[in-house]
């Protein structure tokens, strides 16, 4: 018995109501490009719309006329998407909150997840969004998840209960350790400041360089 195995997720495809709520939603709001639509080619009568998140990826509508959008909260039951999450820079996490606030979005305003930053609000049928900003880079060569599995390593071993900021920066140590070589006998952290004062004295504001 073999597995079927996974490389990344191709599309997801939800159930929309009319074509030009979805082109609003997903292109107008969330800035993903139109790039495709034809009919559903098992239900003729609905069309099919994809969009690109921003990855090369895709994520699906299907559309029909007949139906009107409606608000209200999407399912919750064993089986249901609970949210889709979006992947946004830092630069448009921090404009987020004023940017739906712009159009009366509602919003759960910022989410600390220790990992991550989130923003929760609904799009107009009712389905839970979620903006998600990392607050980390990964190594060259690695990915995030290889740094959340050694951050949940760590954390684990330490008996926290979640991952935070001090598992994520520690696992990044970890995995440049691993991935990266170096010509140095021993690779542990040491103090060049040889335990001076200067090294814990704040630098005076002339010697920061000025913006720009």
């Amino acid at each position: 018995m073999q597995k079927l195995q996974a490389q990344g997720v191709h599309h997801i495809t939800l159930v929309g109501a009319d074509r030009q709520t979805s082109i609003d939603f997903w292109e107008g709001v969330l800035g993903m490009p139109f790039v495709f639509e034809q009919p559903n080619l098992d239900a003729p009568s609905e069309s099919h719309l994809y969009f690109d998140p921003g990855d090369g990826r895709l994520i699906t509508i299907f559309t029909d006329e007949a139906r009107a959008p409606d608000p209200t909260a999407t399912a919750r039951e064993p089986g249901a998407v609970h949210h889709v999450a979006i992947n946004v820079s830092r630069a448009t996490f921090m404009q987020a909150a004023e940017r739906l606030d712009e159009r009366r979005i509602a919003h759960t305003g910022v989410k600390d997840r220790g990992f991550m930053d989130s923003i929760y609000f609904r799009d107009p049928l009712g389905l839970l969004i979620e903006l998600a900003c990392y607050r980390f880079e990964p190594p060259a060569g690695a990915t995030h998840a290889d740094v959340l599995m050694e951050a949940h390593r760590l954390r684990m071993a330490r008996g926290d209960p979640a991952i935070a900021a001090v598992h994520v920066a520690d696992a990044v140590e970890a995995l440049t350790h691993d991935r990266r070589p170096s010509l140095s006998e021993s690779r542990a952290a040491k103090d060049p400041y040889k335990g001076r004062a200067s090294g814990k004295a704040r630098l005076k504001e002339e010697d920061v360089p000025a913006a720009g």
